[in-house]
């Protein structure tokens, strides 16, 4: 990475650490889901040297936040349910690492990068910078955000 993904993964790294999402530098192995990302509880697990876009971590973060409290010790090992993140966490992971980015007043393509979001990073860009934000009902019910003030956030975890 270069000094300004440094700058912007530091920036990232002390945001996640504030809400209580801890982030843990260390080498990984090439087989985990997002090259160089692997979850844990309520901890996301970063190999820096192979780390390619710094965004993942708060995409990654967003499905620790919506996940319910007495689940997120589950993340990351056999208890959880094969079936987690559902497609609902996974739109409200998708919106909540918007909040993020607007709140650290970042590039939503830092977060909607090219390689990822299957090709449709920038109608994700394109939705939320018109203020078109899917999934809004779905962070309102689980207390994180008010619809009238979003993407300004009430908390940030669930």
């Amino acid at each position: 990475m270069n000094a300004i993904d440094d700058a912007i993964l530091d920036c990232i790294v002390n945001f996640l650490n504030s809400i209580q999402i801890k982030v843990i530098n260390q080498d990984l192995s090439d087989d985990t889901f997002l090259p160089s990302l692997s979850l844990k509880g309520q901890t996301i697990l970063v190999d820096q040297h192979q780390l390619k876009y710094p965004g993942d971590l708060l995409h990654e973060a967003g499905h620790i936040a919506v996940t319910e409290a007495h689940l997120r010790p589950l993340i990351g090992s056999t208890e959880m349910d094969k079936d987690w993140p559902s497609q609902g966490d996974e739109i409200a992971a998708i919106l909540w690492s918007y909040a993020a980015l607007y709140h650290l007043q970042l590039d939503p393509k830092i977060v909607f990068h090219n390689e990822g979001y299957r090709n449709a990073s920038s109608w994700f860009i394109e939705q939320f910078t018109n203020k078109v934000y899917m999934g809004l009902p779905l962070l309102h019910w689980m207390g994180l955000c008010d619809t009238t003030s979003f993407p300004e956030m009430k908390q940030w975890l669930r």
